[in-house]
């Protein structure tokens, strides 16, 4: 079974990172803050920590430099949410994740309608306990606002057909499987994602 510390850090996992219109402009540290982000899962596992902690030295800075700088914020939440997620089982990211919340809050307070902000708090919210701040309402209802602002975010359809299939709406769940499938298949040089969401379907359909 997954960890409590480790299912935060699940949730915060930047899986596809395009660019939405309404999306804050990043500085070019800031980009690579989130490249680094990005870059870590797949760096040989040797490479991870010394990536996550450059991106979030990257990140920290920006926000010093520019507390109003909603992605440098979201940077923070990203490489320090994947950090705990490389800790695993570890006391300190029970700490971690209020920071977690301010910096994701921070973002969103600055940039109501940037979707990559959205999802994170989303996914964070649905998988924390409750005890912990997890709200599986407000979740979702940040799911669906990520899927306004950017209807073809693959990650968010199959995030929100998870937490469906999780409280039993299972026909509502499987609508969201088959539009993370029509979505990711627009994108065909993400295949990892395709072949993900086609076996979300598949799983929502037996």
């Amino acid at each position: 079974m997954t960890s409590v510390p480790a299912r935060m850090a699940l949730a915060v996992g930047l899986v596809a990172c395009a660019a939405a219109a309404k999306d804050p402009p990043g500085s070019p540290r800031v980009d690579e803050s989130l490249a680094l982000c990005l870059r870590a899962p797949k760096a040989p596992a040797a490479e991870r920590a010394g990536l996550l902690a450059r991106g979030l030295a990257l990140a920290e800075e920006a926000v010093a430099a520019n507390d109003r700088d909603a992605k440098a914020h979201f940077a923070v939440f990203c490489n320090l949410g994947k950090q705990m997620e490389l800790r695993g089982l570890d006391p300190r990211n029970l700490l971690a994740v209020r920071r977690l919340r301010r910096e994701v809050d921070r973002t969103l307070e600055l940039a109501p309608d940037y979707s990559d902000a959205l999802v994170g708090k989303g996914a964070l919210l649905l998988d924390l306990p409750r005890p912990l701040g997890g709200d599986a309402a407000e979740g979702e209802r940040l799911l669906r606002a990520a899927l306004r602002v950017d209807p073809d975010y693959v990650d968010a359809h199959m995030k929100l057909a998870r937490a469906l299939d999780a409280r039993g709406a299972r026909d509502e769940a499987r609508r969201e499987a088959q539009s993370a499938v029509a979505a990711a298949e627009h994108d065909p040089d993400d295949r990892e994602q395709l072949l993900e969401a086609r076996a979300l379907l598949a799983r929502l359909e037996n």
